[in-house]
């Protein structure tokens, strides 16, 4: 078994938003790995960072990404930071994954001040700003699809998607 498609980006990309969008106009199901996270601890995120810190919290999210991509076949959003594991970009060249590019503009005006987001406690518009730009690359890197979301509805990024799904020649990449 294997997703539809993956989608990944910051925080504030729409990976929620246009992954429900997605899910509806495929006929399957979405999946994010967050709520499986939360499911898991059987507790919110942000208690798990303050309760057993964030190695803790990228250990869980590894499982859950493993996990998810081995028996979902819908459309699965991972969490922001999941790209952030060699083991998980490694999981990845396998599957249609699409970056959900989004500017630091658009991203705070989505995200606002960071309540309940742990990693914008302090600070939130210059860490958003670091984020973007530590993890732009690793987004690149395992995308087979790239969507610019700034100024643009879920809507039409959803069907920008769509599109590309069935024209691209989205073999899933071969493992190197």
């Amino acid at each position: 078994m294997s997703p539809a498609v993956v989608l990944v980006g910051v925080m504030g990309a729409g990976k929620s938003t246009v992954g429900q969008l997605l899910a509806e106009r495929l006929g399957k199901p979405l999946r994010d790995t967050d709520d499986d996270i939360v499911a898991t601890a059987g507790k919110p995120i942000s208690d798990i960072f303050v309760d057993e810190g964030e190695d803790h919290f990228r250990a869980l999210e590894r499982a859950a990404v493993a996990k998810a991509l081995d028996e979902h076949d819908g459309v699965l959003a991972l969490g922001g930071g999941a790209i952030l594991a060699p083991e998980t970009r490694e999981l990845l060249k396998g599957h249609r994954v699409v970056y959900l590019e989004v500017g630091l503009a658009d991203a705070v005006g989505r995200v606002g001040l960071g309540v309940g987001r742990p990693l914008l406690a302090i600070n939130p518009r210059a860490t958003l700003k670091h984020l973007i730009d530590q993890r732009r690359p690793l987004y690149a890197e395992v995308a087979t699809i790239t969507v610019a979301t700034d100024g643009r509805t879920p809507e039409d990024l959803a069907e920008e998607i769509l599109k590309q799904l069935k024209t691209a020649d989205l073999s899933p990449r071969e493992a190197t």
